[in-house]
């Protein structure tokens, strides 16, 4: 699995988080992202655009999706 590290400092997380009222809603919509790429990454055994002999498939593009949550609703290129 590809292991991807956001560091972030106490200070600019609770900035994140308290900016306005969508913060923590747009910090999961990256880490969600994140992980659908990653997942992506892990099954296909290439990055986006790399070339492997290890590559078992292609990227076709992306398309939008909204997954509902009690902190509102994620917009996703699924």
């Amino acid at each position: 699995m590809t292991n991807r590290d956001v560091r972030l400092s106490r200070g600019e997380l609770k900035a994140l988080l308290l900016s306005d009222e969508d913060g923590f809603r747009k910090v999961l919509q990256t880490v969600v992202q994140e992980a659908l790429e990653a997942e992506m990454t892990e099954a296909i055994g290439a990055e986006k655009g790399e070339r492997t002999t290890e590559r078992v498939g292609y990227r076709s593009g992306y398309y939008e999706r909204k997954l509902v949550t009690r902190v509102g609703v994620l917009e996703l290129r699924v």
